[in-house]
């Protein structure tokens, strides 16, 4: 006679668990949700209301400690000239940036989207993304060590007998300097640099879904390659450059590492949000002026949201 079979063993408290949230799914989710939930809601947007608390307060002028009275005189400060033109100079760079980013990223996401194959279309992506694996702080000072007055861009000109040319180029004003690396050309050049990537992969995701069988349907109705570009690629691409715009130009927007390192002693606002957070010790000021670029990108998303820019995230 054959034994009887032995008991099966009781689950363990993992197989208790999964078999509860087995049978309530909605419970799962919750579960499941309630983390990153707690972390946006209570950490990010938690701080930054606080920030937006403590714009409303003042600094009190004799003993410089912080009023924590409602008042909108903190925001008055902000429409000081010396800050319009903080803001001012900022957005100028944000938006050139942008522009420069745009224009030097399309024809090569075009080329990797449409030409690029293979090997080569690997290439090409590491090519992109391989600076984004260095250090940011390292890209930076070794940028401020090529534009300085001795570094290899002066000497390259030189070498071309063109060093009048970039001598006439830095004693422009606004943008010239006493070298590259402490000019606002420099800057900028820095700043495309940092970001170009940022604008490169949206604009080649967003041109990878432009369906080949348009273009041959363009060019058997008998439009020429001019027409193409305007009527077909540009505007199915339009939501991917207005995707990478959105890095480019809000990243410019709160950097204040370039503008420490590279550029003259002109401010931008991460810089006098640094200055008046930590040596100045005015926050309210501090976070009246972070307010600025919160409003823009607010601005500049519902914007980039009605062009489609989402879709090409």
């Amino acid at each position: 006679m054959a034994a009887p079979p032995p008991p099966a063993a009781s689950p363990g408290l993992a197989g208790r668990l999964s078999t509860f949230f087995y049978m309530r799914p909605r419970l799962l989710l919750l579960a499941l949700l309630v983390p990153p939930l707690l972390w946006l809601g209570v950490v990010y947007l938690g701080s930054l209301f606080a920030l937006l608390v403590q714009s409303f307060f003042s600094i009190d002028d004799f003993t410089g400690r912080v009023v924590r009275e409602f008042t909108l005189r903190t925001y008055a400060q902000l429409l000081e000239p010396a800050n319009v033109d903080i803001f001012l100079r900022t957005t100028g760079m944000a938006a050139a940036v942008t522009a420069a980013a745009a224009l030097l990223a399309f024809p090569l996401a075009y080329f990797i989207a449409r030409y690029a194959a293979g090997r080569l279309k690997a290439f090409l992506y590491l090519a992109v993304i391989l600076p984004l694996w260095s250090s940011y702080i390292v890209r930076v000072y070794a940028w401020k060590t090529i534009l300085a007055r001795e570094g290899i861009v002066s000497w390259f000109f030189a070498q071309l007998g063109l060093g009048g040319f970039l001598d006439g180029v830095l004693a422009l004003p606004v943008i010239g300097g006493p070298s590259l690396s402490t000019s606002a050309l420099g800057m900028f050049l820095v700043f495309v640099y940092i970001w170009l990537p940022y604008m490169i992969l949206p604009i080649q995701a967003a041109l990878e879904r432009v369906p080949a069988s348009l273009l041959e349907a363009s060019g058997d109705l008998g439009a020429r390659p001019g027409q193409t570009f305007r009527h077909i690629i540009l505007p199915l691409a339009f939501p991917g450059v207005v995707a990478g715009s959105i890095f480019t130009f809000s990243l410019t927007l709160g950097d204040f590492i370039i503008p420490g390192v590279i550029g003259d002693s002109s401010f931008f606002i991460g810089q006098a949000v640094l200055r008046h957070q930590g040596t100045a010790g005015n926050i309210p000021l501090a976070a009246a002026m972070t307010v600025v670029p919160m409003l823009i990108m607010g601005v500049y998303l519902l914007v980039a949201r009605r062009l489609g820019a989402f879709e090409a995230l």
